[in-house]
């Protein structure tokens, strides 16, 4: 292919994002807004870009390759959730039916690597010390960097008894540790349920907020009163699974009225969830949230719907940063984007995807106390250290405290 057609082609690659991006199929060029005006300036920028990788780069560049990174850092500036698809990813994206085995993460994109937003209780990910934050650099051979977040979470499935090859990135290590985990089908927990204080307490755990899973809270709820349950703490923490609707159902149990929450964009008009009396089953309870870095999407739209509600305290970190909604555009070439079309809003206004949800009473999780107890030490101190490793406390902190406040509350 000659040189001019190479430039072309990855011109008219990035026109084609840019159009779709910017909704234009549907509106005449001469009637665009001043942000597209801009938009189609920067095209010239590109071209003068690409023309000067095609004529002066060190050597002949792989044009596919520019296209397909080009395509994918224009999607990825958005945010951590908007992805492009090569055809052969997107066929792939296609084909899966999930259900597969996996290791226990969920995972987002943070500073252009795969990052682990929480890991499962007693998964293989949670065995191999693997916490909320860390850096996952590569997926066997293939830098995350490289890779959309669509296809990181379909490379980290896989069949049950198949190996996972991961390299991370851990606080204080100059080189990523490369960990070994073997994948598991594992149906998510039910919901724990503790008793404190006498029962006078209700203690709730899910791991994801899915349908079976807030059934299941509403029907501990029920029967709150036959079991002698006068307040509620809610454990949130590493929470990043389940479904923007039922996490909806869930905050509806403990508010009779009010805003739950928003969603808004650019071509989505503004829906406002709000609380409707029928479906509460506790308005009154006192009730006390655990939240940390882990709590993502459903679960901080229900953390945020409560905290700006006055109807619970929280407690604990502030929330990873999760919510829009995302749509799929196809592409004549088989290709894909991922695209990010409305961001869910706290009743305040503010985004759960930009702005996360900060608790009124922090508390440091003991994994980020022991870090930073870490940090104290000498460079020679440091040489000597072992591996970071989950510190084996008993004492859970945010818990003490969560209790605390439910105590000093009248039910």
């Amino acid at each position: 292919m000659p040189k001019i057609s190479k430039i072309l082609l990855l011109a008219v690659s990035v026109v084609l994002v840019v159009t779709v991006f910017l909704g234009v199929n549907s509106n005449p060029v001469s009637a665009a807004s001043e942000p597209q005006d801009g938009a189609y300036r920067q095209i010239n920028v590109y071209s003068e870009v690409l023309r000067h990788i095609q004529t002066d780069y060190v050597e002949e560049p792989n044009i596919n390759a520019v296209t397909n990174g080009a395509l994918r850092g224009l999607l990825e500036s958005l945010d951590a959730d908007s992805s492009y698809l090569t055809p052969d990813d997107y066929k792939a994206f296609k084909e899966d039916k999930g259900g597969k085995a996996q290791v226990g993460i969920n995972v987002s994109k943070r500073f252009g690597y795969a990052t682990v937003v929480s890991v499962v209780p007693g998964s293989p990910a949670d065995k191999a010390n693997l916490t909320d934050g860390d850096i996952i650099e590569a997926i066997g051979p293939q830098d995350t960097r490289d890779i959309s977040l669509a296809m990181i979470q379909l490379l980290l499935e896989g069949q049950p008894g198949s190996e996972l090859t991961v390299s991370v990135v851990r606080p204080r290590k100059a080189a990523p540790d490369k960990i070994v985990m073997t994948r598991v089908s594992t149906p998510p927990p039910p919901v724990a349920e503790t008793m404190y204080e006498n029962s006078s307490i209700l203690y709730l755990k899910p791991g994801v907020l899915d349908h079976d899973h807030v059934q299941q809270i509403e029907a501990k709820l029920k029967a709150m009163p036959k079991a002698g349950n006068k307040k509620i703490l809610l454990d949130l923490r590493d929470v990043a699974a389940g479904d923007m609707p039922e996490a909806t159902r869930l905050a509806n149990f403990f508010l009779k009225d009010g805003t739950i929450a928003m969603l808004e964009g650019q071509k989505v008009a503004k829906q406002t969830f709000t609380a409707e009396a029928s479906k509460a089953i506790n308005p009154t309870a006192p009730v006390v949230v655990l939240v940390n870095r882990g709590t993502a999407g459903p679960a901080e739209l229900v953390a945020a719907a409560l905290l700006d509600n006055k109807r619970a305290d929280l407690v604990g970190e502030k929330t990873f940063g999760e919510g829009a909604q995302q749509k799929t555009f196809e592409l004549p070439d088989g290709a894909a984007l991922i695209l990010s079309i409305a961001k869910y809003e706290s009743p305040s206004g503010k985004k759960l995807q930009d702005d996360g949800v900060t608790p009124g009473v922090l508390v440091a999780s003991n994994t980020e106390e022991a870090v930073a107890e870490e940090d104290t030490a000498t460079p020679s101190e440091k040489q000597q250290q072992t591996p970071l490793q989950k510190p084996a406390v008993t004492v859970d902190e945010q818990l003490t405290k969560a209790l605390d406040l439910l105590k000093s509350k009248a039910a």
